[in-house]
């Protein structure tokens, strides 16, 4: 071997390289956060598997579609088919999109991009016009620089349609028509809604209520004003608080924590669960009028609203909402299905019939006999805009903690409406 060579000139020094992952992967940060998800309800699954390739369900169901809808600026509009004569809820994905489980990049789509805090940017914050209205009304949060906005994005009411033309149900005019909805008769040509167990404004009642612009609003004695959470603060304030248990930091749950609510500046006296001012009063007059005008939704002395004591999600058709009411309804109506509602009423109480124009093929004798022999369905413009106003002041789950004034307006009215 031959003697050294002179060494050679020294080189430049390289970048930082992964030194930047550091700033979010440690044990304190990103580890941490992961953790804390799998106790978030976003991040079971379950939805984005059971509508995978459903275009018009994923973009709150599947992490894919969401970053599509918001990416493109899909609008929330109903559009008329010349060639149907029908019109087409625009808000969709596409099938190629369609799918993924809730993640990180669903919030924070920047991320692994710059490799630096800017990953960490909300997919969105921009208002958000209102699918269930057709975007004829818009949300905008505006605490912490609009962050409820991208919770809002999915944490809204799904429309209800007119069966007849397939546009979204004229609000205004739930709110002022003295006539019927639906006849009883299932082969009505005017009847512009068809009502079965699953007529109901989807789970995404929250931000329509925090707002205080999903309702039906009646006339009625009391104004539809909001509270001070509108406008004072964030979702983040009370759902992201510091961990504990279950709840806290991003399981986005605030069950049994109240450390987020008396940090914002906003309540001179914390909160507890035994504060009856700002906690127990409120809720508890909430649910005397969920009560109140569950009461008043009644055909023939049968509840048209399904009533559903069942928690255990082992048995199948789990009420989130049970214990809001008394009598533990789900938002769901009081009608006949082998599959979905199979028992009908509870509480001594018979269910209506199902009301297509036809019973399904794929009915028994047994079930197809058992239907006929349930009471029918009607429904006046009235009761459909009241129990609008009672799915989305129960699927609220706050009990007006949320929005109160705004809650109790709807509710207030509605019963007076009835």
């Amino acid at each position: 071997m031959g003697p050294s060579g002179v060494a050679g000139a020294d080189g430049k020094d390289g970048k930082d390289a992964n030194e930047t992952c550091k700033i979010c992967h440690t044990s304190t940060k990103v580890d941490m956060i992961a953790t804390q998800f799998e106790f978030s309800k976003h991040s079971y699954g379950e939805a984005a598997f059971e509508e995978s390739g459903n275009t018009g369900c994923t973009p709150c169901h599947a992490q894919e579609a969401f970053k599509y809808v918001v990416k493109n600026k899909v609008p929330a509009t109903f559009t008329l088919n010349a060639t149907t004569g029908r019109y087409v809820n625009n808000y969709a994905t596409v099938a190629t999109d369609a799918y993924g489980e809730i993640g990180c990049s669903t919030c924070h789509s920047a991320l692994h991009t710059s490799y630096a805090t800017a990953d960490l940017a909300f997919t969105t914050v921009a208002p958000v016009p209102m699918t269930m209205w057709g975007g004829t009304k818009t949300i905008d949060l505006k605490a912490d620089g609009g962050s409820s906005n991208l919770c809002v994005k999915c944490h809204q009411p799904r429309p209800f349609t007119n069966v007849l033309t397939g546009n979204v149900l004229d609000y205004v005019a739930l709110a002022t028509t003295a006539g019927v909805v639906y006849d009883g008769n299932p082969t009505g040509t005017t009847n512009i809604i068809k009502p079965s167990y699953r007529t109901h404004t989807h789970y995404g009642a929250i931000g329509a209520i925090y707002a205080g612009m999903g309702g039906v609003e009646f006339p009625g004695t009391l104004a539809y004003t909001n509270s001070a959470h509108t406008q004072a603060a964030a979702c983040v304030d009370c759902h992201m608080g510091t961990m504990a248990g279950r709840s806290g930091g991003h399981t986005f749950s605030a069950a049994g924590k109240f450390d987020g609510c008396n940090v914002t500046g906003c309540h001179t006296t914390a909160i507890t669960s035994a504060s009856t001012t700002l906690w127990k009063g409120p809720r508890d007059e909430i649910k005397l009028l969920l009560d109140n005008l569950a009461k008043k939704l009644t055909v023939g002395g049968v509840d048209i609203l399904n009533r559903n004591p069942n928690t255990n999600e082992t048995l199948g058709g789990v009420n989130l909402w049970a214990g809001i009411t008394t009598n533990n309804y789900d938002g769901y109506l009081n009608v006949y299905d082998p599959i979905t509602n199979p028992t009908g009423q509870t509480y001594n109480t018979k269910s209506f019939k199902y009301v297509a124009a036809t019973t399904p093929s794929t009915w028994t004798a047994e079930q197809k006999a058992y239907n006929d022999g349930l009471p029918v369905l009607t429904l006046s413009y009235a009761q459909m805009g009241a129990l609008i106003n009672f799915q989305l002041c129960l699927r609220d789950y706050s009990l007006g903690i949320h929005n109160f004034a705004y809650t109790k307006a709807l509710l207030t009215n509605s019963i007076a409406k009835l």
